[in-house]
């Protein structure tokens, strides 16, 4: 699939299944050995009734498919999933752009540490770690880490990149 295929729009109440789906399927791919404390009930119910309606959602589609989700909640990229069969297509690339641009003095984002694909993924635009945990203020118990993203004057990461963890 190709990028310039995709169509990066907000995301609207009737794409709530769509965006939980992704959501489920992109965690169980991502992160097999990490245990998910919510249903699939509930994560549908919070994207639904909390996600969609209060925050910065934004899909990428390829037709009719949700093929990509992301939250920006205040300076957090606070969610951000792919589906695993459009992984390496560019998607992650033009949301985490489009992110940049909404919020030009800089972003931060949790991920977890055992998950090396995402970290190589947001090192590679730029942003620097900046803080791990232990996993104890989490739901998933799993040790995190924090990363910054601060654009330098050339609109690229500098020093000093800035700061949220996602939860349900």
């Amino acid at each position: 699939m190709q990028t310039n295929t995709l169509v990066v729009r907000r995301a609207v109440p009737a794409d709530a299944s769509d965006i939980s789906g992704l959501w489920l399927r992109s965690f169980a791919a991502a992160l097999p050995s990490v245990r998910r404390p919510h249903s699939e009930q509930r994560v549908h119910a919070w994207i639904r009734d909390i996600v969609l309606p209060t925050q910065e959602t934004w899909v990428a589609t390829s037709g009719e498919a949700v093929v990509g989700m992301m939250v920006i909640e205040g300076g957090d990229v606070d969610q951000l999933y792919l589906d695993p069969d459009h992984r390496g297509c560019g998607i992650g690339a033009r949301l985490l752009d489009l992110a940049k641009r909404r919020r030009p003095d800089g972003l931060s984002l949790w991920t977890f540490q055992i998950n090396g694909p995402a970290r190589r993924f947001y090192e590679r635009h730029g942003f620097v770690a900046v803080e791990e945990t232990d996993g104890r203020s989490n739901e998933e118990n799993e040790p995190d880490v924090r990363y910054r993203w601060h654009p330098g004057p050339d609109g690229n990461a500098g020093p000093g990149s800035e700061g949220g963890r996602p939860s349900l």
